[in-house]
């Protein structure tokens, strides 16, 4: 039998960011609505000493609060960023990133087509593996994982990995409503999208509403 799984935490991802540095008061306030696991870092396109630039306006203010930064993509930028890892979308992507990463830093693989891939990326090193992520931005190619899947099939994903497995999951929510349901399923973490830097009521609210399902 698996042992039992840790308290379930939450895991924000940012928006596509050009310029971080009008963004970084509004993910202070989200980080001390509630515990907070980690943060996706998710950059726009630049050349690599501005994004190394761009990553370390964010990575210390986060890490301070002891919750781990992970580059959206661009392992190969994690250690001189600064960053604790770096997520992979597509099996592809994560294998080839594992020499960058490992064993120093977190890999997380996202992009799974297939039970068959997930489990290949837990046993080939990943630290997570994600169910149900963004669609990729606007005049960006997907990288390996296409369009998000429906959510029953993100939830039906989760259930059986959290039932089986040891390697941590992550269910990615969509929209606030689909907060409650994605907890339910046992995930390790709930990654909260772009919608959390929308809501009227500030990022803070929306990330402290959605840790009340984790209670």
């Amino acid at each position: 039998m698996t042992p039992p799984r840790p308290p379930q935490r939450l895991y924000l991802l940012t928006p596509q960011l050009d310029d971080p540095q009008p963004f970084a008061p509004q993910l202070e306030s989200a980080l001390g609505a509630a515990d907070i696991a980690a943060v996706l870092l998710r950059l726009g396109n630049a050349d690599e000493r501005t994004l190394i630039n761009r990553a370390k306006a964010i990575v210390p203010m986060v890490q301070r609060r002891d919750v781990a930064v992970l580059l959206d993509g661009r392992p190969e930028l994690a250690a001189r960023a600064g960053a604790d890892g770096a997520h992979l979308t597509g099996t592809a992507a994560f294998a080839a990133a594992l020499a960058l990463l490992k064993p120093d830093r977190i890999a997380g693989a996202g992009g799974l087509a297939s039970r068959h891939d997930a489990m290949l990326a837990a046993e080939t090193g990943a630290d997570y593996v994600m169910f149900g992520e963004p669609d990729p931005p606007p005049r960006h190619p997907p990288r390996g994982g296409g369009r998000r899947p429906p959510l029953p099939d993100v939830l039906e994903r989760l259930t059986w990995w959290a039932d089986l497995f040891e390697v941590a999951c992550v269910g990615y929510a969509a929209s606030p409503d689909e907060v409650g349901a994605l907890a339910a399923t046992g995930a390790d973490f709930l990654a909260l999208g772009d919608w959390i830097w929308t809501e009227p009521k500030g990022a803070a609210a929306a990330v402290a509403a959605a840790a009340e399902f984790l209670r």
